[in-house]
């Protein structure tokens, strides 16, 4: 058995954190593969080492002493390697960074020394192989990743050993230049480990027990989801719930290797597990809600406009030609809905009127803003009847008014729209009803 194990930077930002995930690859022997990020606030007032090198790389980048901010890192880096007791130095590395900062390589360059430095000092903790994600993580010319050969280098290089670390966060493209992802970068290179060793499981190792069936900043200690599938995941991710990055998740999901969501500092929990598909079923109805708020909703009427062929293609078009994204489209026999993000609609809202109206003539058109769109999503609610109507109920019984419903084919989510004074009531009404008394 083979397991990738990713750090986040909160799991490394000091010495004690070190140790507390040195403790989790020694007590498997099948954690043969760490990913670890740059460190993270180690309080809350804290500053994160990667924003610490971009403020040290603008300051070069500007022909400003940066001397004082490259010290302040280094220091970061040299309290962890005291509270480990390690014997290794930092220096030439440090003067490296020096001399490329001079040379004002790049803001990817900056950046990415931040997860390769705590690269280095965690292969020397825990005696693996250090292994410079430039050399195994590969983007084109255009600085475009190239999934085939870093698959490739990946898995030659990875083949026999082992112990390896490999920093998160970068790669380079073939003349070594650095080149960092976009998103969720760390993510993504523990998922690319895992796809090219054929790991029998992802762990990503965080300072939460998983994720929650909502947001904490709404429900009070929201109940842990001990299991997910992909398809809930994304769903759940696109109503704005804080969860792992799509591009984190393709490359292990196309060869079917769960991802276990762990946390560092409870490291007894078992976390969230992320999978293809499973029989098991969930301990709630719902496996999660989610939501986001800052919506707007245009509202056509027109006489026998289902008699209309093209109506709705005329509609959509006018949205199209504006560049603006439709969410949700819910319609009746006279009427037609669509829902908009409000930011994006607001500066071409005249422009999307008049064209509606050049293109169907409708009888009326309504607008009304500062709405949000709350989903319920679970792969249980395809075999419990009366799920619709507990979401009902529960909205209605907290006097919250529906503005819309949508319920997806593959019955997995039911999205509400309601308004955004009733946003956060609206999810506690629903939590309560289907985990606090599971009614």
């Amino acid at each position: 058995m083979k397991k990738v194990v990713k750090f986040g930077g909160s799991s490394l930002a000091s010495a004690g954190q070190f140790k507390k995930a040195a403790r989790i690859v020694r007590a498997d022997k099948t954690r043969i593969y760490v990913v670890p990020s740059a460190p993270g606030k180690r309080f809350s007032s804290d500053t994160k080492v990667t924003d610490m090198l971009y403020g040290c790389y603008g300051a070069a980048i500007r022909e400003k002493d940066f001397t004082e901010q490259l010290e302040a890192i280094k220091a970061r880096y040299q309290e962890i390697i005291d509270g480990l007791k390690l014997s290794m130095s930092l220096e030439d590395e440090f003067k490296t960074i020096r001399e490329n900062f001079g040379k004002k390589i790049g803001r990817d360059y900056a950046a990415s020394r931040g997860e390769y430095l705590n690269g280095k000092i965690m292969a020397a903790y825990l005696g693996f192989e250090f292994i410079d994600a430039a050399e195994v993580i590969r983007f084109d010319k255009e600085k475009v990743f190239d999934d085939e050969t870093t698959n490739t280098l990946l898995a030659e290089r990875l083949r026999n050993s082992s112990g390896a670390v490999i920093p998160g966060f970068y790669g380079a493209m073939e003349d070594g230049t650095i080149v960092t992802f976009s998103r969720g970068g760390s993510d993504i290179t523990g998922s690319l480990v895992a796809l090219a060793v054929q790991a029998d499981l992802y762990e990503n190792w965080t300072d939460v027990s998983g994720f929650l069936i909502a947001d904490p900043r709404i429900v009070q200690n929201p109940k842990a989801i001990e299991t997910i599938t992909y398809k809930e995941l994304r769903e759940l991710a696109y109503m704005g719930a804080s969860v792992l990055h799509e591009d984190a998740i393709f490359p292990v999901r196309k060869a079917g290797i769960p991802i276990n969501i762990r946390n560092t500092n409870q490291p007894e929990d078992k976390g969230t597990l992320i999978v293809e598909g499973t029989c098991r079923q969930p301990r709630y109805t719902i496996t999660g809600i989610a939501g986001t708020d800052s919506f707007v909703s245009i509202t056509i009427e027109k006489s026998m406009m289902n008699s209309e062929v093209g109506f709705c293609r005329k509609v959509l078009q006018v949205f199209e030609e504006n560049e603006i994204s439709i969410e949700h489209m819910p319609s009746g026999i006279d009427t037609m809905t669509i829902f908009v993000h409000k930011d994006i609609f607001e500066e071409k809202e005249q422009q999307v009127i008049a064209g509606i109206h050049k293109a169907v003539h409708p009888d009326h058109i309504e607008l009304e803003s500062d709405l949000a769109l709350i989903a319920v999503v679970g792969r249980g609610m395809k075999a419990t009847r009366g799920t619709a109507g507990r979401i009902f109920s529960s909205l209605a019984h907290a006097h919250i008014n529906v503005k819309m419903i949508d319920q997806g084919s593959s019955e997995l989510n039911i999205i509400v729209g309601v308004r955004h004074d009733d946003f956060k009531n609206a999810i506690r009404a629903l939590y309560e009803i289907f985990v606090e008394t599971r009614i």
